[in-house]
Formats: C-alpha cells, sequence, structure tokens
C-alpha cells in the first residue's frame, strides 16, 4: 500500500485504502498523509518558471491542515429558483383543466 492512498479509519483506528473501513465498514477516514509526508515521487522536481532550469528546485511536502481541508471541499450553492415562464405554463394548464371540467359538468343533457 502506498503512503499517499493509506487511510485511517476514525472509528476503529485501521489503516486502509479502500472507501469503507473492511473492519467495522465506516466511511470516515483520514488520509495518512496529513500527518505523515508523503515523499515527492518525482525523480527530478518540477522547475519554477522563473528560476533557471538547470537549477534543481527542492519540494518539501507538508502535511494537510483543518483549513486546507476546508478549503478543499466544493462550495454548497443555493438551489437556482425555476424559470419565470414556468410558473405561468404550471398556472395556465391548471386553468385550462379547470374550464375543460367546468365546462362537461354544466353541459345540456339531450
Amino acid at each position: 500500500m502506498q503512503l499517499r492512498l493509506a487511510r485511517l479509519c476514525l472509528d476503529c483506528e485501521e489503516v486502509h485504502d479502500a472507501n469503507v473501513c473492511p473492519v467495522c465498514a465506516s466511511e470516515t477516514f483520514a488520509y495518512m498523509t496529513r500527518w505523515i509526508p508523503a515523499p515527492e515521487r518525482r525523480v527530478r522536481p518540477r522547475a519554477t518558471p522563473d528560476e533557471d532550469p538547470d537549477d534543481t528546485v527542492r519540494v518539501v511536502a507538508r502535511p494537510a491542515t483543518p483549513e486546507d481541508t476546508v478549503r478543499m471541499r466544493p462550495a454548497r450553492t443555493a438551489p437556482s429558483a425555476p424559470p419565470p415562464g414556468l410558473g405561468l405554463l404550471k398556472k395556465s394548464v391548471v386553468g385550462l383543466t379547470a374550464i375543460g371540467l367546468a365546462g362537461w359538468l354544466f353541459r345540456k343533457k339531450s
């Protein structure tokens, strides 16, 4: 198991790499790289654009902080309002149905 994939179950403290804990079937976990920094996987780290490409750049991974996890969550958006024409369409359908039923009930019997 690779360190960057290892997860710690927050309920039973089992280390695993699945979506759910194989011991307690819990879905609450934290990545191990939060406490143990994973080494750089590239053999030669990338150079930043403003540096000389011949110089090597040392990249040090830091563990994720709670602020990072909050920043990585997708923002919740308020549900969008229905288009204005949709209400008019619903009222029209209800109105036409009411007129049709009234005409059917009050028609003259021969």
